[in-house]
């Protein structure tokens, strides 16, 4: 009789225990993959913000927006790193987006018809010859799904100086990454923490997709810019140019 108690109590003492297991793994998997994320820091935000604001398309509208929350938001972030943070992404993003009003500026209309959609390519031309350079500052300040990178190309083929444009840009950039960081470091910690505790079982999930999607859009934005060169290098030049 003792012997059937005492296997009755370890019996219940397992599942007890399995059932505890089950959520400390899940846990366990969500911070290894939000550690693996924040250990990208300002570098992997550099780069990201870079193909977020090129021709290179990203499958996840506003992935720099995201990880600069996500980075701000950890708890080992302070005011100087959220700082250094919203610089990296400011930086990215002007480096990206000259390259995409440089692309413009070479490629003229060819470059348009090649990257925008042909379905906003009268508005937003319109856009940018009515308002100039402005057009590319209300693009990069507001948030997805407004698209950014057709209004720099844009602003390149229709001729907006470059100065206008980098000033544009840069001081609407600036304003929303140091208003992303600020909320990051406010009240990103307290997000991050209901977002784990409710969702538990589709955190992990949401993340490797997020993850997934910014790693295979770069491979697949890279592999089509590419395809785009070699396209335009095959093209054989008209014979009144060589004359």
């Amino acid at each position: 009789m003792s012997m059937s108690v005492s296997l009755s109590l370890i019996i219940q003492a397992t599942k007890k225990g399995a059932r505890h297991a089950a959520p400390a793994r899940t846990s366990a998997r969500n911070g290894h993959l939000l550690r693996w994320l924040v250990s990208l820091g300002g570098l992997g935000l550099f780069c990201v913000a870079i193909v977020d604001s090129s021709v290179i398309p990203l499958p996840l509208p506003g992935s720099t927006d995201l990880l600069l929350l996500l980075l701000t938001a950890h708890r080992g972030a302070t005011v100087p790193s959220a700082i250094m943070l919203a610089s990296c992404a400011f930086a990215g993003s002007m480096i990206g987006g000259y390259l995409s009003w440089q692309a413009g500026h070479k490629g003229g209309e060819v470059a348009l018809k090649r990257y925008v959609p042909q379905r906003f390519l009268a508005r937003i031309t319109g856009w940018v010859e009515k308002y100039g350079g402005l057009s590319s500052g209300v693009a990069a300040i507001l948030p997805p799904p407004i698209p950014l990178t057709p209004f720099l190309l844009a602003a390149g083929a229709l001729g907006v100086t470059r100065g206008k444009f980098l000033i544009s840009y840069g001081v609407a950039r600036a304003i929303r990454y140091g208003l992303l960081a600020w909320l990051g470091i406010t009240y990103g910690r307290h997000i991050v923490t209901v977002w784990m505790r409710d969702l538990k079982g589709w955190s992990s999930t949401i993340l490797w997709v997020y993850a997934g999607l910014v790693v295979i859009g770069i491979a697949y934005g890279v592999w089509k810019y590419r395809q785009g060169r070699q396209k335009s290098a095959s093209v054989p030049t008209p014979a009144e140019d060589l004359a």
